[in-house]
């Protein structure tokens, strides 16, 4: 299997399956002289992790992370610092139940990428899915926190559940510091509790529904990004639609520009701070002509519902008879509400992408 690596300065690679011994990510790239150690991990990999809730996997895994190259500490370090080396990260699987899924061993499930993964290696790792399991992002929102820190601290990256299948939050309600009260990343407390009746109903019926996720950037500076085929929007586009489940990405106004006349879509400016313009409204999600243009950036990614239910459902056969398939095990009613912390991961990880090649051609001190 190719492509498991992304980035171009900042190049991470993602290794390891669902149900193997344990996943991980290898960092290259990464500046030298950084502060990091586990404990600046550890809080994205707990806001990820499953089983925190009735509405998520009951998979219980502690996703602890474990440093096992590209830092060093002595007495003179103040801390263990990145050596400019390959960080090598691993999080070990604790919870596996490969039993779970023995009855598909040959069935395809509808919506799963197994009859895919069939097609193009003729081998699969029917045990949660391998590499196409949403496990795998474990890794992505490890390296994500190794971004951060290439960032730095005047970027601020969060991330929240706007919509459940026809429930959507209402922005006259919004509030960032509403995702900390509820399971959900949701901004609108109302809309949580709406949230949480209607995924008992779906959970306790055996199906699951999709969702639309919004992340926000803001400290970027203006300059980011290059044409025509480096792009930032397109590479963060293209971070967030590798995200399991991924089924659209939208910059900004996205598709709802299609429906704006010029006067409505353009962003006036007006003089700003600095000799920076200030721009009146956002409709380009902080990126123009693939350039950051220093406003936030603002992205928002469709899921789809998780494959794996307990509703009977019509498939096939690896030998191609027909039959009706159910999937045990336990799975997202929702897999969108672990995928905030995913979602913040990839766009660090292209954000700090961008700013060193921007440095790299530009200039450090730019």
């Amino acid at each position: 299997m190719s492509h498991n690596t992304f980035g171009h300065l900042f190049r991470v690679t993602t290794w390891g399956e669902s149900h193997g011994p344990a996943i991980g990510a290898v960092i290259d790239g990464c500046p030298p002289g950084l502060s990091l150690s586990p404990a600046d991990i550890q809080p994205f990999m707990d806001a990820r992790r499953p089983g925190t809730s009735r509405y998520v996997t009951q998979r219980k895994e502690p996703d602890t992370v474990k440093i096992l190259s590209g830092v060093f500490e002595d007495e003179r370090t103040d801390g263990p610092r990145t050596t400019g080396h390959p960080i090598s990260l691993m999080i070990e699987n604790t919870d596996q139940r490969s039993k779970d899924y023995s009855e598909i061993r040959d069935r395809y499930r509808p919506g799963h990428a197994d009859f895919t993964y069939d097609a193009k290696y003729a081998i699969r790792d029917y045990r949660g899915g391998g590499r196409s399991s949403a496990r795998e992002t474990a890794s992505r929102v490890a390296a994500g926190a190794v971004a951060r820190k290439v960032l730095g601290d005047s970027i601020k990256i969060r991330a929240c559940l706007i919509q459940i299948g026809e429930h959507m939050v209402d922005g006259e309600r919004w509030d960032w510091d509403e995702i900390d009260n509820n399971p959900f990343w949701c901004p609108d407390a109302k809309m949580a509790s709406v949230w949480a009746d209607y995924l008992d109903g779906l959970r306790k019926s055996g199906n699951s529904v999709g969702a639309v996720l919004q992340v926000e950037a803001t400290g970027v500076p203006a300059g980011w990004g290059a044409p025509v085929y480096g792009k930032l929007d397109t590479e963060i586009a293209a971070g967030l639609m590798s995200i399991n489940a991924a089924k659209g990405v939208e910059i900004g106004a996205g598709f709802a520009s299609a429906a704006m006349t010029g006067v409505d879509n353009a962003d006036e400016m007006r003089a700003g701070d600095k000799g920076q313009p200030r721009f009146l409204s956002n409709n380009s999600g902080g990126i123009l002509g693939g350039i950051s243009n220093g406003d936030t950036i603002v992205a928002r990614m469709a899921i789809k519902p998780t494959s794996s239910i307990l509703t009977p459902v019509r498939s096939v056969t690896k030998d191609g008879e027909e039959i009706d398939i159910i999937t045990k095990g336990r799975h997202d009613p929702c897999v969108g509400i672990r995928a905030a912390p995913v979602m913040e991961a990839m766009l660090a990880c292209v954000l700090a992408d961008a700013k060193l090649r921007h440095q790299g051609q530009m200039g450090a001190a730019s």
